[in-house]
């Protein structure tokens, strides 16, 4: 081992513990990123051959969905072995490499870390539904039928109809929230927090650097099984398709249970023995997700960050996003948001906001808008590319709540379609061999190869902008103030130290003009954007930003 004699200041090592704050996770779908050996499904390898790749966009981490074993029931999102990698995705060797590579490239890796449930395939599930009395009986949520035979109460799963199952071994139902393959772990049991932490450790200490946690607010139920009240007559959850039954109750007893905060610092604890570490949530709230988020992430207490799907619905317009972050930032008292526009289960924001658009233009503006917030940004494989969400016909989809509910809804398959690394190569340089979804065409028309060198492509400017903004430390760790503005635009500012940086988006695809009597402004060049200042207006051509600093 070389000896390390560089010296830091406090505050260096106190930016490496908060490298977090601000930074921009890419987030990768590891079945369809790269296949290294022509079975048709991405894997570690692939990813690790690529790494070169997302170094350049400038983002500065990674964040890998769930590659351990699995029957892959729910693509990965059911584990039944959280110490291991599925051997379609490779082996622990396989990870170490990616993992490495990553690192000598300056990126952190955060992995998905899916604790709320396991697979019926894990070893503990399978022990637990053996008998009423074996050692893990009680780890997962096991409750007699009522009296006529019926399930416990009226708890709904998200993939539809009941949240329990019949188990004729136990002669008890057992609780799931996703599918009857995905067995609700009893978190009320302490040896079942001790297990998953044992499992968040072995990652850790093989090197990573935090965890997105799926499903967060979903570990803790109510001990007393008390039914859900219905929705006001009229009321849809908001994020969940009204063709689901799931949308019509109020979610207060099967999720976000006041438990569940000491187990959230119980895990802090362990993310802080390993410094540097992070973690992002997911919030699946249908109530206070701001007061949610805000006791979750309250500062040096619980995770360091999380997420809702408030920017991940089709509501669109400027107004609406300024009031969900002026709404966040007020709310979050010491806590810090993270955002995204899409992810793996979401339909693109290409297509769900940008629809009818020049996506050559709205794409690079989506990208600089959620990295320009207060927060730490999440972008999703392909939002480099301008992808729009892949029509999956029904014959080939996959994702089983797809084929649940179409055709109302049509599942995730369109987002998690293979990344396009080519125009010329099969299925789009993605793999030699049939892959498990297919590569549109038009997105081979919008692949890696097309638009890398031209300046004007949305990779291009998705790069220029991406590491540019690592340049600014107001973009990155900044406050954020909106100012009032017309149209569909949105101006606010961003403070950090001695420094204030003013970001002006256009949403619309015509010419806006805005009044600026405040302090005078420097035009600020390498964005890749085109806005100007002059004599006190503001002017941004159609999908557009400027930044400028305040002088």
């Amino acid at each position: 081992m070389t000896a390390n004699n560089s010296k830091s200041s406090p505050a260096d090592h106190a930016t490496s513990q908060d490298w977090w704050r601000g930074a921009v996770i890419y987030q990768i779908y590891p079945r369809s990123f790269q296949d290294s050996n022509g079975d048709g499904i991405g894997d570690l390898a692939g990813i690790t051959q690529r790494l070169d790749y997302i170094a350049s966009l400038g983002v500065d981490a990674i964040w890998l969905s769930p590659f351990f074993t699995s029957p892959m029931a729910d693509f990965g999102y059911d584990v039944s072995n959280y110490e291991d990698v599925d051997p379609m995705f490779g082996t622990l060797a396989d990870f170490d490499e990616m993992t490495a590579k990553a690192h000598a490239l300056g990126l952190k890796v955060m992995i998905d870390m899916v604790i709320s449930h396991t697979s019926d395939q894990h070893a503990w599930f399978k022990e637990s539904r053996v008998s009423r009395e074996n050692k893990r009986a009680d780890w997962y949520v096991w409750a007699e039928a009522k009296p006529e035979g019926s399930p416990p109460n009226n708890w709904l799963s998200i993939f539809g109809g009941s949240a329990w199952q019949w188990d004729s071994g136990r002669c008890q139902y057992y609780l799931h929230n996703f599918l009857a393959s995905q067995p609700d772990l009893n978190f009320h049991n302490r040896e079942v927090q001790d297990a998953v932490l044992s499992a968040a450790k072995f990652w850790l200490t093989r090197g990573v650097d935090g965890f997105r946690l799926d499903t967060v607010n979903f570990y803790f139920h109510d001990k007393e099984l008390r039914d859900n009240p219905p929705l006001p007559a009229g009321a849809l959850l908001t994020g969940v398709e009204p063709s689901n039954p799931y949308a019509f109750q109020h979610h207060i007893h099967d999720k976000t249970q006041p438990e569940n905060l000491a187990f959230l610092e119980r895990l802090r604890d362990l993310l802080n023995a390993f410094p540097g570490s992070t973690s992002v949530g997911e919030i699946g709230a249908d109530r206070d997700v701001i007061g949610t988020t805000a006791a979750y992430t309250e500062a040096d207490k619980r995770i360091h960050m999380a997420y809702s799907f408030d920017l991940l619905t089709a509501k669109r317009s400027a107004a609406y996003i300024r009031e969900t972050v002026e709404n966040m930032d007020s709310g979050i008292g010491s806590g810090w948001p993270s955002w995204a526009l899409s992810n793996h289960d979401v339909i693109r924001v290409a297509t769900r906001w940008g629809e009818g658009s020049e996506l050559d233009r709205f794409s690079p503006l989506a990208v600089a808008l959620v990295t320009s917030l207060r927060g730490t940004p999440c972008i999703y494989q392909g939002e480099e590319l301008g992808l729009t969400e892949a029509d999956v016909p029904f014959e080939k989809l996959q994702d089983p709540y797809g084929i649940r509910f179409w055709p109302q809804f049509k599942g995730r398959d369109g987002c998690r379609t293979p990344m396009p690394w080519s125009n010329t190569k099969p299925h789009g340089g993605f793999s030699n061999a049939e892959p498990w979804l297919p590569v549109p065409r038009d997105h081979q028309e919008r692949a890696v190869a097309v638009q890398q060198g031209n300046r004007h492509s949305v990779l291009s400017l998705v790069s220029t902008f991406l590491n540019w903004r690592k340049t600014q430390s107001a973009l990155q760790k900044g406050t954020i103030r909106f100012q009032d503005s017309d149209g569909e635009t949105l101006l606010f500012t961003r403070a950090h130290e001695n420094e204030t940086i003013l970001c002006a988006f256009n949403l619309s695809s015509e010419q806006a003009d805005i009044v600026w009597n405040n302090s005078p402004l420097e035009v600020l060049s390498g964005s890749g954007f085109v806005g100007t200042e002059e004599a006190g207006k503001i002017s941004l051509p159609g999908l557009n930003a400027l930044f400028a600093r305040l002088i």
